[in-house]
């Protein structure tokens, strides 16, 4: 007769080969998976700083695109270095505040996203701002549709935003996702989404995975892991870049801003020549 106080954790048989196998390849599993994570995400900042760099050099002469590269490294160097650095060193503590907020984590994220997307974007409208400061005027050279805060998060960015992160939101309800595949997924999605003002942008990749992915990252990082969502399938991955966009309608304030502004033009300046 065997003890029942020996019986591994998980098995019904003592000393199972089986499930001590099992144990030790999760137990390998689970550090491996972080340590590509990370080669992955220092592999593509790697890559934003090389093309960005390449591209710095290649436009240096011409003043208009110098401001504006000038102005994309500020952004980089704000958001995504200093922010996403500030984010990930501080991420438990900041969930654990997120978690003595009393609302309903689906309401947490949404407006959490919708914090981070506003602070991103006060970046980028300060570059367009600091035009003079790269050598032209503003409205030479610029990173957003227009240098007014408001209008650009009421009626060129933040507000469409909101859709988006209902969609991950109810996304984020049924299914498990990792915050990983939440800021990778995410990524990919607001690369579509600058792909409509020109294919071109596809090549800027790197850059749009961490601009769009850090306004989720935290977020769903704060997200409860006791709410009893199923594991996604494979499917479910590319199904989740595109299953946002579904939801832009249900934001009433998109519906409201376009309303109030229905001939409101897409760019504010004179579009950049040479």
């Amino acid at each position: 007769m065997w003890d029942a106080k020996a019986v591994p954790r998980g098995r019904g048989f003592p000393h199972s080969p089986r499930g001590g196998r099992c144990n030790r390849a999760h137990s390998t599993f689970v550090p491996r998976m972080k340590h590509a994570r990370s080669i992955f995400v220092m592999a593509l900042a790697f890559w934003l700083v090389l093309t960005t760099s390449a591209i710095t050099i290649f436009v240096w002469q011409n003043h208009r695109a110098r401001a504006i590269i000038s102005m994309g490294w500020g952004l980089i160097l704000l958001w995504i270095f200093l922010g996403g650095l500030l984010m990930h060193g501080f991420r438990e503590p900041i969930r654990a505040a997120v978690a003595r907020i009393h609302l309903d984590w689906r309401l947490k994220f949404i407006l959490f996203a919708t914090t981070l997307a506003l602070i991103e974007e006060a970046i980028t409208t300060t570059m367009t701002n600091l035009a003079p400061l790269f050598g032209v005027k503003v409205g030479e050279a610029y990173i957003t549709a227009s240098a007014n805060y408001l209008d650009v998060v009421v009626l060129h960015s933040v507000v469409p935003f909101i859709g988006l992160f209902i969609g991950w939101a109810v996304i984020l309800w049924r299914y498990n996702f990792s915050p990983f595949a939440v800021f990778l997924l995410f990524g990919l999605t607001g690369t579509m989404a600058e792909m409509t003002f020109g294919l071109q942008h596809a090549r800027e990749f790197g850059l749009w995975i961490f601009v769009y992915g850090l306004m989720v990252y935290l977020p769903a990082f704060c997200v409860p892991t006791d709410r009893q969502a199923r594991a996604p399938r494979w499917w479910h991955y590319p199904l989740a870049v595109v299953v946002p966009f579904l939801f832009v309608p249900f934001n009433p304030l998109i519906w409201i801003s376009g309303l109030l502004n229905p001939h409101h033009p897409k760019i504010h300046f004179p579009p950049i020549g040479g």
